[in-house]
Order: C-alpha cells, then sequence, then structure tokens
C-alpha cells in the first residue's frame, strides 16, 4: 500500500479517536473511568449570555468604509455631536472610520467592573481594521440593556498590503479582538433555584443512560432526591440545609463521578478522507473482498527524418502500449463482534488507502452489518 494510505491507518490504528464533543468524555469512553460531573454538565441558569452592539473603529490608514455605505458618516457625525460640536456631511471623509459589530460573552455571577473579552467584525466595505481602535460601544442583551461597554485597540493577528493593484494578505483583518477590551456594566441576575426548590442539571450531550446514571450518582451522595426528567435534564430536590448555602452543594455536585455513555458512531468525512470510529463500534459477521486493477498506457512519438536530396516528408509516428495488472483479490471475514482494533488490523492488511476505508464502511453498512450509526459529513 502507499506510504500515506500506511501512516494514515497506522495512526488510526495508535489513537483509537472516539467521537465525542467534550475531551473527558472520550477519555471516559477510551478507559471506562468515571469523570466528574462538572465536565459534562451545566447547572441550569448559570450559563454564558450573548451581547451585542454597534461601534466605530478608528485610525485606519485609509483602509476604512468608504462613503458610498451611507450610515458610516451618520455614525460619525451622530458621535461627533454628542461632544457638542456640529458639523455637516460633506465635511466627513470616513476612510479612516469603520463601523462594526461588536459581541462577547458575558459569564454568569460577573460583577460590574470586571473585565471580558470582545470580538470585532466589519459590517461595511472596510478593507481591513489592523491598526484600528474601537471607540465606546454599548453591548445589550436581548431585553435590550446595557450590561457592558466595549473599546481599546484592535488584534486582527494578521496583515493585508495592496499597491498598484497587487496585494499581500495574511489571514483575516477584517474580524479581530480585543483581550479585555469589555467592562461589566450590569450583572446579570442568575436563578439556580425555582420557587418548589427544584435545581436542574442539564447534560451537555443528552443520553437516556447518562441522565439516569447522573439522578442515582447525586441520590446515592443523598445531595438531593433526583429524579431523570428527560435524556438532558436531572431534577434535583435541594434540602433545606443547602438551600441558604447553594454555592457549596454545587460545588460537591459538581465533584461527584459519572460514567457517561454514548451510541455507537462513525463518522466520515470524504473530502479529506479523514475516518473517526468510536471504541464502542461493533462489526457484525462479514465477509469483504478487495483488489485492484492497474492499467498503464505507454505512449512514445517517432520522429521519422528521410535522408538529403530524397525530396521526402518528415513524419511523426505514435507508438502506444497498453498493459493491465490486477492484483489477486484478498479477502478476509469478520467474526460478529469484531472490535475497532481488529477491524483497523484486517484493513491494513489488504493495503487499504483512507478512500478505500471509507467505502467498505459504506458497503458494511448497507450489508446490515455494522452495528452503529454512520454519519457523512
Amino acid at each position: 500500500m502507499g506510504r500515506r494510505g500506511g501512516k494514515w491507518l497506522a495512526l488510526l490504528a495508535v489513537v483509537w479517536l472516539v467521537f465525542a464533543p467534550h475531551g473527558a468524555l472520550a477519555q471516559a469512553y477510551r478507559n471506562g473511568t468515571p469523570v466528574r460531573l462538572k465536565d459534562i454538565a451545566t447547572v441550569q441558569g448559570a450559563t454564558d449570555n450573548q451581547i451585542q452592539g454597534l461601534g466605530l473603529v478608528v485610525g485606519l490608514n485609509q483602509s476604512g468604509d468608504t462613503i458610498s455605505t451611507g450610515f458610516t458618516d451618520r455614525l460619525v457625525r451622530n458621535l461627533i455631536a454628542n461632544s457638542g460640536v456640529y458639523i455637516t456631511a460633506n465635511q466627513i471623509q470616513t476612510k479612516n472610520v469603520a463601523v462594526v459589530a461588536v459581541r462577547a460573552n458575558l459569564p454568569p455571577f460577573m460583577k460590574p467592573g470586571q473585565k471580558i473579552d470582545v470580538t470585532v467584525a466589519s459590517i461595511g466595505d472596510a478593507k481591513s481594521l489592523a491598526d484600528g481602535v474601537l471607540i465606546g460601544a454599548e453591548l445589550r442583551g436581548p431585553d435590550g440593556k446595557v450590561y457592558a461597554t466595549a473599546e481599546g485597540p484592535l488584534s486582527t493577528g494578521g496583515f493585508g498590503v495592496e499597491a498598484n493593484g497587487s496585494q499581500v494578505r495574511k489571514n483575516q483583518t477584517l474580524v479581530a479582538r480585543i483581550p479585555n477590551g469589555g467592562i461589566v456594566q450590569k450583572e446579570v441576575p442568575v436563578t439556580m433555584l425555582d420557587s418548589n426548590g427544584f435545581m436542574y442539571i442539564n447534560l451537555q450531550t443528552p443520553d437516556f443512560v447518562t441522565a439516569s446514571r447522573v439522578a442515582t450518582t447525586i441520590s446515592k451522595a443523598y445531595l438531593g432526591t433526583a429524579q431523570a426528567v428527560d435524556a438532558a435534564t436531572v431534577r434535583v430536590y435541594v434540602n433545606s440545609g443547602f438551600r441558604d448555602n447553594l454555592v457549596d452543594l454545587v460545588a460537591r455536585l459538581e465533584q461527584l463521578p459519572v460514567l457517561p455513555d454514548a451510541i455507537a458512531k462513525v463518522v466520515v468525512e470524504e473530502r479529506s478522507g479523514t475516518v473517526i470510529l468510536g471504541s464502542n463500534v461493533r462489526i457484525g459477521a462479514v465477509a469483504i473482498t478487495h483488489g485492484n486493477l492497474v492499467v498503464k498506457v505507454d505512449t512514445k512519438q517517432t520522429v521519422s527524418q528521410p535522408n538529403a536530396l530524397t525530396g521526402g516528408g518528415t513524419t511523426v509516428t505514435t507508438e502506444s502500449q497498453v498493459s493491465a495488472e490486477e492484483e489477486k483479490a484478498k479477502s478476509v471475514v469478520f467474526e460478529s463482534g469484531t472490535t475497532l482494533g481488529q477491524l483497523v488490523k484486517a484493513l491494513n492488511a489488504l493495503g487499504t488507502t483512507p478512500r478505500d476505508m471509507i467505502s467498505i464502511l459504506q458497503a458494511i453498512k448497507a450489508a446490515g452489518a455494522l452495528n452503529a450509526t454512520l454519519e457523512l459529513i
């Protein structure tokens, strides 16, 4: 087999990638050991909040919005008017200014005066935000209230240079970040306990087995009466001894060990030939035959040059030699319950490439012998 395919299969055999959305989950699936509850679940109400607004980036080197956008000059005039200076539209040149969308994630329990990271993106026809500075932008929540303000120099992580129709660009220069550029102005109220004394724990990946295990673990730890409401939610009745000390209760809940469960899944990314197999994948009884047909066409051109004074013409002749080589078909039989390691080892012996692996997996699934979900992305 080719060197590239061999490296790919060897890497697959060694790493044993597991399809899971969280690193802690992947570790648990590989080792069969429990993980902390805080790594797979969150307390309802104590989640991030998205806030956003509009702002102006100034100090650009002739790379800002053009006057054709229409709204940039109006925002600039409003900003200047708020400072007590009144100017007309024809007095404004906005090439050094760009209108941007500003957004941030506001974590729970953040207090006024604390700082958060901010992301800035151009919404006009600016060419670059490099070396720009964001000036006072108000970030509002879904309720329309201002929860943070943002300003400061932009970090684009790239550059762009243009001259006489030629340009050199590295990375994206129309999206930037401002580390600690947002200052919290208002705290988001967090309610972890409802009026009936219940707290709700939400799993990051809904699963009935995992939800049942979480409820059982909490009840056995005597931290409250827990019940799995659905595949994603566990309801915990908080005892009177913890109602005035929810921080201690949540801290204990987050440290509880839980063994998460997941469905057997195979994910295939056809464009790059990437296949991710879960450790729970099992193969039913099936036989696979793999063979290659190699066709070679060699073309040779010869020139026939007549002798001098013969009056003949130069002619070009083409000779083609076609040969076909078909490798002897190789077969392998998988017994029922074959594991991931056995599958990779057998396909490696057949000399399969990543593309061949994808075709084989699809064929096994079509034959009803792949006891897992096959997802193409």
